[in-house]
């Protein structure tokens, strides 16, 4: 004998165990992800192997499946040595299965109940009168299941869903239809990952003449390897005859000697589940995604959709009201008031804002421009940017995943971009020390004007009145009055016109500096509503990627 039954390859139960552990890991992260319909084999797993696990270890579960009139259930009374299955030629013959226990039923009857076989059709091989005869098979659940071939659709169904549970499965076929198609391409192929727990029995040898059963043999061996199951077993079996069982019955006493098969069966069951699941992990894990680049085309689609240049604008020409205001000449500053602030327009930080309530946080309540359907479409092309960049090469449906993730929070995201920029300190709210310098100056110049003003026409009211003139003093040949009159203005204006450059060079450095700002609080808003969703999807796939690797190890 060959393979498992030849106990070659041994399952070590905790390894199978951490393996199941990781699949159930897999699927606790992909839930949500995943369809539901692309997880039913790992689900099914998960819940059939923890069940056969808990219950009896000491028994092996045997199924007999072949097509009708393969002999399944001759073999299955000659192995029990009793009459306990229908045998005979109205088609077809099993409708259930019919189960027989070697050794005591206790701990067996747990296991046919989960099994399915109901306990009239259960039998048990235990009697003084074999002696030890049958010591060898004790721990034997023999199973006659109905033909996978029958017209009868319930039969079929039947055979499936017990297939799915038994340890090892034994194929019975016919020199007749040991190459139907049925048995190959919907069965036996579909077991070429339990070949450790799989035995092909071609029945009836008696048949056929012994110079031919070599030959058909041969042949049937050519269809398992082209069915992937080179190394199952192979062997030729009469029930007409005890030597005709010896082969079948030794290999059965060797697959419950070695208690290994059920182990094997879920070691099986989870490499198909695990070659399922990799095709949903088939690529490495991404790792820095989304690259620079596409970051900063998103938080530039977002600082246009947030207004982001019309405040840095605004904010450039508040600078410039509120210097001219503060450092221009007092005589014409009223005018000045008389214009609005730009930033004030925006319902931003005005110059009037009260500083008690500087460190209260600033509802979302701008009027900055709404964004414009150019700019719309550009923050949308960019967040689909940056689920390509992220999850392009992933398999499906880990894309479609990054991509509903992106954008599971535009909705809110102009709210959130609003708030930003009235929240962002645009650094308004201070007054340069130059500003008062030069405010200063211009006051003292204006109130030299001013005096000078007022002593040229104190001096015009007592000429006029007939009073004794007054003497100026002189500062060359000009009065000091007159002097300090046209000082005062010509140095104001020769103040304004110096300090108007230098306030467009700060109005320029205010703009970059609230620009940066603005672009730093956009980013942040981009980071937690866009890129926060996609890495925790990416970092989800690398969980399961993860959780995979340990379960194909």
């Amino acid at each position: 004998m060959r393979g498992a039954l030849r106990g070659d390859h041994r399952v070590d139960a905790d390894a199978l165990v951490s393996r199941l552990d990781a699949i159930r890991r897999f699927l606790d992260v992909v839930d949500g992800e995943v369809p539901d319909g692309q997880l039913v084999g790992a689900h099914t797993l998960v819940e059939r192997a923890g069940t056969r696990l808990s219950l009896s270890r000491d028994h092996t579960v045997v199924a007999l499946a072949g097509a009708t009139g393969s002999g399944k259930s001759s073999l299955f009374n000659a192995l029990a040595r009793l009459e306990l299955s229908p045998v005979g030629v109205r088609r077809p013959t099993t409708g259930v299965a019919h189960a027989c226990v070697w050794g005591p039923l206790d701990g067996g009857n747990r296991l046919l109940d989960w099994v399915g076989v109901l306990p009239r059709h259960r039998f048990v091989r235990e009697s003084a009168l074999d002696g030890d005869d049958e010591s060898a098979l004790h721990g034997l659940i023999l199973l006659d299941l109905p033909d996978f071939d029958s017209v009868q659709r319930s039969h079929r169904l039947e055979v499936d869903r017990l297939l799915g549970l038994v340890d090892l499965v034994v194929w019975v076929v016919d020199p007749q239809k040991y190459a139907d198609r049925v048995v190959h391409t919907s069965y036996l192929r579909e077991f070429h990952r339990h070949r450790e727990v799989t035995v092909v029995v071609l029945n009836q040898a008696d048949r056929l003449p012994p110079a031919e059963l070599p030959r058909v043999l041969a042949d049937l061996r050519r269809l398992l390897d082209a069915d992937g199951l080179d190394g199952v077993p192979l062997l030729a079996t009469t029930a007409v005859e005890p030597a005709g069982m010896t082969g079948l019955r030794e290999a059965l006493e060797r697959a419950v000697s070695d208690r290994q098969a059920a182990l094997r069966r879920l070691s099986g069951d989870a490499d198909t589940v695990v070659a399922t699941l990799g095709e949903l992990v088939a690529v490495e894990a991404p790792g820095h995604v989304p690259d620079t680049g596409t970051v900063r085309v998103l938080d530039r689609a977002l600082a246009d959709a947030a207004g982001v240049p019309a405040v840095v604008g605004a904010v450039e020409g508040a600078y410039r009201h509120r210097a001219g205001g503060a450092t221009g000449w007092p005589l014409v500053r009223g005018w000045r008031r008389l214009r609005p602030d730009p930033l004030r327009r925006l319902h931003l930080p005005g110059p009037d804002t009260d500083p008690q309530r500087a460190g209260e946080p600033v509802l979302a309540a701008t009027s900055v421009p709404e964004p414009t359907a150019a700019q719309q479409s550009a923050l949308g092309l960019a967040i689909r940017a940056v689920a390509d960049r992220s999850g392009g090469e992933l398999p499906a449906p880990w894309p479609v995943a990054v991509t509903a993730a992106a954008r599971s929070r535009l909705a809110d995201l102009p709210d959130a971009l609003d708030g930003a920029v009235a929240g962002t300190d645009l650094g308004m709210d201070r007054r340069p020390l130059w500003w008062r310098v030069v405010g200063a100056l211009q006051w003292l110049v204006t109130l030299a004007a001013v005096a000078g003003l007022g002593w040229l026409v104190l001096g015009y009211a007592l000429r006029a009145l007939g009073l004794p003139a007054l003497e100026y003093p002189r500062v060359g040949e000009a009065p000091l009055p007159t002097v300090l009159l046209l000082g005062g203005l010509l140095a104001g204006l020769l103040l304004a016109a110096v300090t108007r450059p230098v306030i467009r060079w700060a109005a320029r450095r205010a703009r970059k500096r609230a620009e940066r700002r603005l672009t730093d609080e956009v980013a942040r808003i981009g980071a937690e509503y866009v890129l926060v969703p996609v890495r925790a999807i990416l970092d989800r796939y690398a969980l399961a990627r993860q959780s995979w690797e340990e379960a194909a190890r």
